[in-house]
């Protein structure tokens, strides 16, 4: 078969998966094709993207290792990490895994952090007191700006890119773009 059955990805779950693919899960959800299939697979997927008691320490640590791991590998070298919207402190990595970890660690008992969207489970997760409203605003502003810089690096080059130009023409238009007037720049990377 070109694909696995629902059977099948049950077995494997339950046998070998590990928990990054229990983090890789948390986005998952239906977006074609059989609606039934779909939200059984959502069904049977739910225990491992929101483990009843949460998470032990091992995959925690686990969870930590492989985020220190992806940035090293991930993040290009030469790269001024203070400036890498995805993968720099405070950039949408952070603010990402963050979130997946109390959503892993608390989703069983808190419906509201059972979503793929980022935002909605952060606001889920200050709405139950697992983070305070301070960390959570400072949370979704750092999201709200990396995503920003991404989609400016975009419109202004014309490809996706996580770091901010280095061309001054290309740097001055996201400083536009993010609402810094003309001769600025500076201003703008202070800010970030």
């Amino acid at each position: 078969p070109m694909v696995r059955t629902l059977k099948s990805y049950g077995a494997y779950y339950r046998r070998w998966s590990l928990v990054w693919e229990s983090q890789a899960l948390l986005r998952a959800e239906h977006m074609a094709g059989d609606a039934e299939l779909g939200r059984d697979f959502i069904e049977l997927v739910d225990p491992l993207r929101y483990p009843m008691e949460g998470l032990g320490e091992d995959a925690v640590r686990e969870i930590r290792r492989l985020k220190a791991r992806m940035e090293s590998e991930r993040m290009p070298r030469g790269a001024d990490p203070t400036l890498h919207a995805k993968l720099g402190r405070g950039g949408l990595s952070d603010v990402e895994w963050t979130v997946q970890l109390l959503q892993m660690q608390h989703g069983w008992a808190e419906p509201g952090l059972r979503t793929t969207r980022t935002r909605e489970a952060l606001a889920a997760a200050c709405a139950a007191d697992l983070i305070p409203a301070e960390d959570a605003q400072t949370l979704d502003e750092a999201w709200v700006l990396a995503a920003r810089v991404r989609n400016a690096v975009m419109l202004v080059r014309g490809r996706p890119g996580d770091t901010f130009p280095s061309d001054a023409r290309e740097l001055a238009a996201v400083g536009r773009y993010l609402g810094y007037e003309p001769g600025h720049v500076g201003d703008m990377l202070d800010d970030y």
